[in-house]
C-alpha cells in the first residue's frame, strides 16, 4: 500500500508532466497549422515537406493528448482514494512499475493481457 508521501510525490510528478505537456502544446499549435498549397507561392517539394511536417506534427499532438487524458485520469483517482490500484483487476501496481509511469491505470499482468 501506498503511503501518503509516496502519493503526494507521484501527484507532484503528475502535475508537473501536465503543465510541460500543455506548454509544448502551446508551442506546437503554429507547425499543425494548414498548409498553403498555392502552388505559385511554394514549390512541389517545398509543400510537400510542409505536409510531412504538418502530419507529424498532428500526431505530436494526438500523442501530448493521450498523455494528457492519462494523467487526468491519474489524477482523478488520486482524489478518488483508488490511486496504486490496477483499473481492471483492483490489485496494487507495483511501486516500480507507478515510479517508472506515475499515469500507469494497469498492473504488469492486466497490461500484459490488455497487449495481446
Amino acid at each position: 500500500m501506498l503511503t501518503v508521501e509516496q502519493i503526494q510525490s507521484f501527484r507532484e510528478r503528475l502535475l508537473q508532466s501536465r503543465m510541460e505537456l500543455l506548454a509544448l502544446a502551446q508551442t506546437g499549435k503554429d507547425a499543425s497549422s494548414t498548409v498553403t498549397l498555392d502552388q505559385t507561392s511554394v514549390g512541389r517539394l517545398s509543400r510537400m515537406d510542409a505536409l510531412q511536417g504538418q502530419a507529424m506534427s498532428q500526431e505530436r499532438e494526438r500523442r501530448r493528448q493521450l498523455e494528457l487524458n492519462r494523467i487526468t485520469a491519474a489524477l482523478q483517482r488520486i482524489e478518488n482514494g483508488d490511486y496504486g490500484y490496477c483499473s481492471l483487476c483492483e490489485e496494487e501496481i507495483a511501486l516500480k512499475r507507478l515510479e517508472f509511469d506515475p499515469s500507469t491505470p494497469l498492473c504488469i499482468e492486466c497490461a500484459d493481457k490488455n497487449e495481446q
